[in-house]
């Protein structure tokens, strides 16, 4: 693998539809691989450019403009490459499936500055250092487990962040709920800080869009297992969704309640129920379209083993009565 040259040259034209936007909001939308700041950073510098000349980040566009942007990789000194072992579904030159266990952080943090996934893939692949994120092109919450997918090279990570941006990535969850839920549905609702838990998401009209297609997978007696697909890709979407329906993730500490148990049910299985302490939500499947190739693949991997055991007690739960 050859490691990234020291600066690479981006360009888009402003669609003509977007006349009136502020100069900082379109080049957001068209570099959606390079995070708000870096961006603000560049038009600063001067090394993002509207039509050759430097502007403010307020000025407003016509449209038509030609948007230029010279990259210069950003080495992430701060963070250390640590031996955390992968669990790796499948590489090649252009890019990493990560099945990633419960309990991994993806990103350092305030009160986490090492041993997340990162520091991991810095060590397994240390040319991340060149790459944003280190090439981790979405997230899963620290108690979600399942596939999440990085870019190796800059061009494999743009295109990948773009078709996350354009929606054509097909992510699929199994999320465990709450309750009965008879028939599959959409849910089109925005998503936002809470206004006095700041800590946490809601469904708010400031929020961001918010979509969250659900299907049945089984109905078991006091609870149903969902086969969960996002269109957008908010923070704990699934978790804030399924919760404003009245079904909230089993082991949910955040948006979930107290676990609820089906009448009669076996002590074994209250006694799981009480002691799952993480929400019941995986990372199933995700298709995509292949940055070199240009062939649509698709990965899948079974539920990690708490959350099987579960499922597997709610079904004999059933077979029981």
């Amino acid at each position: 693998m050859s490691i990234l040259p020291s600066e690479s040259s981006f360009s888009a034209i402003v669609p003509a539809e977007w006349a009136g936007y502020r100069f900082d909001r379109a080049a957001a939308l068209l570099f959606a691989q390079f995070s708000r700041s870096s961006l603000q950073n560049w038009i600063k510098s001067g090394h993002l450019l509207c039509d050759g000349r430097s502007l403010k980040a307020k000025e407003a566009l016509k449209g038509g403009e030609t948007l230029s942007l010279t990259y210069i990789p950003q080495v992430q000194t701060t963070v250390l490459a640590q031996a955390i072992a992968l669990n790796i579904v499948y590489e090649d030159e252009d890019i990493l499936l990560i099945n990633k266990p419960v309990g991994l952080i993806v990103h350092p943090g305030a009160g986490n500055p090492d041993q997340t996934l990162l520091n991991a893939l810095l060590h397994h692949c240390p040319e991340l250092e060149n790459l944003a994120r280190a090439g981790i092109v979405h997230r899963l919450d620290k108690d979600t487990s399942g596939l999440l997918i990085v870019g190796k090279n800059l061009v494999a990570y743009t295109d990948l962040v773009r078709q996350l941006a354009n929606r054509s990535v097909k992510r699929e969850y199994l999320a465990l709920c709450q309750g009965l839920i008879t028939a599959g549905a959409t849910i089109n609702a925005p998503i936002g800080r809470h206004h006095l838990a700041r800590t946490r998401m809601a469904v708010t009209d400031s929020g961001r869009e918010a979509i969250t297609h659900y299907r049945v997978e089984e109905r078991f007696r006091a609870h149903t297992l969902l086969r969960v697909q996002l269109e957008t890709g908010r923070t704990h979407q699934i978790r804030v969704h399924l919760a404003h329906i009245h079904h909230p993730i089993v082991g949910d500490s955040s948006y979930g309640g107290k676990p609820k148990f089906p009448k009669q049910a076996s002590v074994e299985l209250r006694e799981t129920l009480e002691g799952f302490h993480r929400q019941a939500l995986h990372a199933t499947k995700l298709e995509l379209i292949h940055p070199r190739s240009g062939e649509t693949v698709s990965y899948s991997v079974p539920c990690p083993e708490d959350m099987a055991n579960l499922i597997r007690l709610l079904k004999e739960d059933v077979k029981n009565q």
